[in-house]
């Protein structure tokens, strides 16, 4: 019997290809999700630990401990020579060590400038968590190794000079404090204690000032260092800059503000031991061990992936691995009905042969396994097919480089899951959706098996698929409000599962949702034809061949109810993917709109006023104010220490101009100053006295010292006095307060004072800022070339910097795009797949309709108004579906967009029209294709034949 089914599944190819796409699709997307999922943990565990280079142990502080305020202060403050690092280096199996200090430096030459993340070298350049591809790294003095990105920048090349500075070692420079900047130490050790990566805030110790390149070796000029060799981050150690430079000890000690490399302050040391041998390793470890400060302790490398990938496993990835799955499971559902519906076919169209089977001595139980074997067999070979598509896929998009706008870099990364799960899924999905049809195939006698078939349900199962459709809708229902619920009391502040187990109520709404869908599905064949009768009554009012359309998609609830929920499930993904992506987008700008009060800002020690007229007059550019500032510190009512950017303006009616806030019955005056309510550190309230005092200065410098990196400003602003003469000054006033956000986030607060404090010599300005307000639409203009267009105005000032939330939104929105685009593009093809089982309906019903079209063509019905009948049957299938997807989806992306977004701000609720007209436009267009082969079919059979062979 085997052999007879395996010829038949031959002679029936052309009918199994549809069936076979939609299981190879559906297990594709299954096998590459899983394939994403292990390059996503695999790139992650790469770049948290990028920074290790080619250490194979690191000296970090012990985690997992119970450690005082006083154990962290102490830990934090440790300097290169608490590591004894000539000792370390000196132990047997030591083969390097290499302490971390970084920062960031302006790299001149000629008029030209370039910002540049800077690092430690090593004496091996296997331990450096950069490649050097030309040259070698700093061994000697006055020695940098560029990154391949600045370099071409700037135009040099290995054995060229060039001059490096920084704000750090302009201050000490000038004020003769060769410790000026011990307390940071810098971003690269901005790490976790496991010693991965955190890239948390712009800590650095040695941030960007505009020098000049004569090549004086002095705190104003910088200094002239001999470049030796070019840099490269193949494995994204330093993304987020772009990469990274290699300084010789000498250079990042002045850049640091000090005259002693083992003052830097460093809390992880790299280690390259010798571990041929576990047990030599060991002991090298535990000598090297004795050599450490308290609270610090040797790790290995295999030690902090595992903990990376571990802190993973329970994280963002599986998330979204869960997600994608989901995706995959209801393609793979899409595939089961457009099965079924094949199988219903090729039993319709195999009935004589069964008859025939039977006739000769073949009983019910052979017919009916070898209908679920013929399932099995296409299961197996359009699995293992789905599973080498994904496989291909997923190697294409690794060797394509795309990720690597992400900052990561993807390799292919096979597992178990990947072969047993798609398979497993793919074979058993098709052998159940194959039972139908195996059971309508045995249930016939062999004289009543000569007849068309009709597929019909038992009362009794559809009350149990009523049954069970409710309590799935009623427990779907039950998962999406307690979702709801949860978010709500975590969002208006109150206790809730979702403050430490968000990923979990995140789930519950998911698998919700998924269970409200299935129970939609299943109960389908109850609720569908019903909308298509009524929708059908109105459409048979236009014609003949309208009427015939109604009647004949009356005939099989099951049938319809089946193709119309497959074509459901697509138009429901693409939609709840429209409305995600757009209610995306538009919250995001909202709360980007709400956390920054002004669009654009540009700052820094060496703006100039032409430049501001510039940048004013870019198209796009609303409207802007052009204000000195200065870096000053204040105490708040607690009395603690805040630094504050003091900016200068002509009254509060300019400020309006630039300032989404409230500014009403608000005025600046040579009294007053204007205080932001809430911290930009903190997002808490500042407690403020009735007046506060500003200073700047020596006391200025001491305040940065105790707070460290808080005083920092990305912005390019001067800090820790620089610019400041004639000692301490001071500044009392009375503060208003008013609820502006983000004018510069990298300090406590933006205070706005009258601009005489600046022109009567009160306050010495030592940087200016540009604040814009930005209307790129009203420009016609996009908002990308707006933030391009004012780069470039000060792409001349190496330290002015621009930011905002322009370039946030910016970035944002290509994001969601990117994302949007993959998935519609994943989920159409569910859709097509739905549309083929569109097409294998209409076969059906024509088979089983033989008799009835031929008798319509005797009595007069014209082949056009036959091949107009099955078109709009077809209409009604694919827009009463299509319709009906677009409300779900539309509902289910605003639940998902409520759980995923109300965390960064109020979530917009937006409806795609756009996106959603073309997903039933397509659909309609598709439906009508799909129709074509079987009206031909239908026309081409002369009616006597037709009613012969019926």
């Amino acid at each position: 019997m085997f052999s007879i089914t395996l010829k038949l599944m031959k002679k029936s190819a052309r009918m199994l290809i549809p069936a076979g796409i939609a299981i190879l699709i559906g297990t594709a997307f299954i096998a590459a999700t899983f394939l994403f999922g292990n390059a996503m943990n695999d790139a992650l565990a790469a770049q948290n630990t990028a920074q290790l280079g080619g250490a194979n142990y690191v000296i970090s502080p012990d985690s997992g401990k119970d450690l005082t305020d006083k154990d962290q202060d102490y830990i934090y403050t440790r300097t290169v020579n608490d590591f004894q690092l000539d000792r370390i280096r000196a132990t047997e199996g030591v083969k390097d060590a290499r302490a971390s200090y970084a920062g960031s430096v302006t790299v001149t030459r000629g008029n030209k400038h370039a910002s540049s993340y800077v690092i430690t070298t090593a004496a091996k350049r296997t331990l450096l968590p950069v490649t050097i591809t030309q040259g070698d790294q700093p061994a000697d003095s006055n020695e940098i190794a560029l990154t391949k990105s600045v370099a071409d920048q700037l135009g040099v090349k290995v054995g060229d000079r060039v001059t490096v500075n920084s704000q750090a070692a302009q201050y000490a420079g000038k004020t003769g404090d060769s410790a000026g900047n011990t307390g940071d130490a810098g971003d690269e050790s901005a790490q976790n204690a496991d010693g991965t990566s955190s890239h948390d805030g712009d800590s650095d110790a040695a941030s960007g000032a505009s020098v000049s390149s004569d090549g004086a070796n002095t705190a104003d000029s910088g200094m002239t260092v001999r470049v030796v060799g070019l840099t490269d981050d193949p494995n994204g150690a330093y993304a987020y800059y772009g990469g990274a430079s290699v300084l010789s000890d000498n250079v990042i000690t002045a850049m640091a503000g000090s005259n002693d490399f083992g003052n830097l302050p460093v809390y992880l040391v790299y280690l390259d031991i010798d571990d041929a041998s576990d047990t030599a390793a060991a002991s090298t470890v535990k000598q090297v061990s004795t050599l450490l400060p308290k609270h610090f302790s040797v790790q290995s490398r295999a030690a902090l992936v595992e903990e990376s990938v571990k802190s993973m496993s329970s994280g963002e990835t599986s998330i979204t691995t869960i997600f994608l799955l989901s995706f995959g499971i209801l393609a793979m559902l899409v595939a089961a009905l457009v099965i079924a519906n094949t199988f219903q076919v090729l039993v319709a169209q195999r009935r004589r042969t069964l008859a025939l089977l039977r006739t000769i001595g073949a009983n019910k139980s052979q017919l009916y396994v070898s209908v679920l074997f013929e399932a099995g067999v296409l299961g197996l070979i359009a699995s293992a097919l789905g599973v080498g598509l994904g496989i291909g896929l997923m190697a294409a998009l690794c060797q394509s480089g795309l990720m690597k706008a992400t900052g990561m870099t993807m390799r292919l990364v096979l597992s178990g899951p990947v072969f047993t799960v798609p398979m497993a899924f793919g074979i058993i999905m098709t052998v159940i959706a194959s039972l139908g049809s195996a059971r309508s195939a045995t249930a016939v006698t062999p004289l009543e098996a000569l007849r068309p078939i009709e597929l019909t349900d038992t009362r009794r199962a559809g009350v149990v698929r009523a049954v069970i459709s409710m309590l799935l809708i009623a427990v779907g229902v039950a998962l999406c409000a307690f979702s709801v619920w949860q978010m709500s009391e975590k969002i208006a502040g109150r206790d809730s599962m979702a403050d430490k187990q968000y990923s979990l109520v995140l789930l519950a709404a998911i698998i919700g949702c998924a269970l409200i869908f299935l129970g939609l599905v299943l109960s389908a064949t109850f609720w569908l034809p019903v909308l298509m009768r009524g929708v059908g009554a109105l459409v048979a009012l236009a014609g003949p061949s309208a009427k015939v359309a109604h009647a004949n998609i009356q005939k099989n609830p099951r049938r319809v109810a089946a193709t119309g929920a497959a074509l459901l499930i697509g138009v429901t993904l693409v939609s709840t993917i429209a409305t995600g992506a757009a209610s995306a987008k538009q919250t995001m700008n909202e709360a980007l709109t709400t956390r920054y009060s002004v669009d654009m800002i540009a700052a820094g020690t060496d703006m100039t006023g032409k430049q501001a007229s510039e940048a004013a007059k870019v198209k796009g550019v609303q409207s802007s104010i052009y204000a000195p500032t200065r870096m000053m510190t204040m105490k708040d009512a607690d009395g603690k220490s805040l630094s504050v950017l003091v900016v200068g303006v002509d009254g509060v009616d300019a400020l309006r101009k630039v300032v989404r806030s409230d500014l009403s019955g608000v005025t600046i005056d040579g009294d007053s100053v204007l205080m932001p309510k809430y911290s930009a550190a903190t997002g808490k309230d500042i407690p403020l006295d009735k007046s506060v005092t500003f200073t700047a200065g020596a006391a200025e410098a001491q305040a940065d010292a105790t707070n460290g990196p808080s005083g920092n400003d990305a912005n390019g602003s001067a800090e820790n006095g620089n610019g400041q003469s004639g000692g301490t000054q001071t500044l009392t006033l009375k503060p208003r307060k008013v609820d502006y956000r983000r004018i510069a986030s990298n300090y406590a607060a933006v205070a706005f004072v009258d601009a005489s404090h600046f022109t009567n010599g009160g306050i010495k300005a030592d940087g200016h800022i540009m604040l814009m307000r930005i209307d790129a639409e009203g420009a016609g203009v996009a908002l990308n070339d707006v933030f391009t267009n004012v780069q470039n105005v000060f792409s001349a000032s190496a330290g002015v910097t621009v930011t905002g939330p322009v370039a946030e939104r910016t970035q944002w929105e290509t994001m969601i795009n990117g994302m949007m685009a993959l998935l519609v593009g994943l989920i159409a093809v569910a859709v097509l797949i739905a549309l083929v089982g569109v097409a294998n309906t209409l076969s059906l019903s024509m088979i089983e309709r033989t008799r009835e079209s031929a008798t319509l063509r005797a009595i007069g019905m014209t082949r056009g108004q036959l091949r107009r009948s099955l078109a709009v049957e077809a209409l009604l299938l694919s827009l009463v579906s299509g319709v009906v997807g677009v409300i779900l989806g539309t509902l289910f992306g605003w639940l998902g967009s409520y759980m995923v977004f109300s965390l960064y701000g109020d979530t917009v609720f937006p409806f795609e029209w756009a996106t959603n007209g073309v997903v039933l436009g397509v659909a309609a267009l598709a439906a009508l294709l799909a129709s074509v082969a079987p009206a031909r079919r239908a026309v081409k059979t002369p009616p006597v034949e037709a009613l012969a062979e019926a």
